[in-house]
């Protein structure tokens, strides 16, 4: 396993014994978790259309290739 694949889960193993601790249900913890994915989706859909976005030679007539 590598050192960011523990730091993620010592990472993630702390936050869901802090939201056990404070008395979160399994349920509740899910419903969290969910919402982190969805979070996490709509960041990178929104990266994904800023990429998309930038101008590239096929779509700027203007750009002239230099020799």
């Amino acid at each position: 396993m590598s050192t960011d694949q523990k730091g993620t889960r010592i990472l993630a193993r702390t936050f869901f014994n802090q939201l056990r601790a404070s008395g979160y249900t399994p349920h509740q913890v899910i419903g969290i978790a969910t919402e982190l994915l969805e979070l996490v989706t709509t960041d990178l859909r929104e990266g994904d259309k800023a990429v998309a976005a930038q101008p590239t030679p096929e779509t700027t007539p203007e750009w002239q290739q230099r020799a």
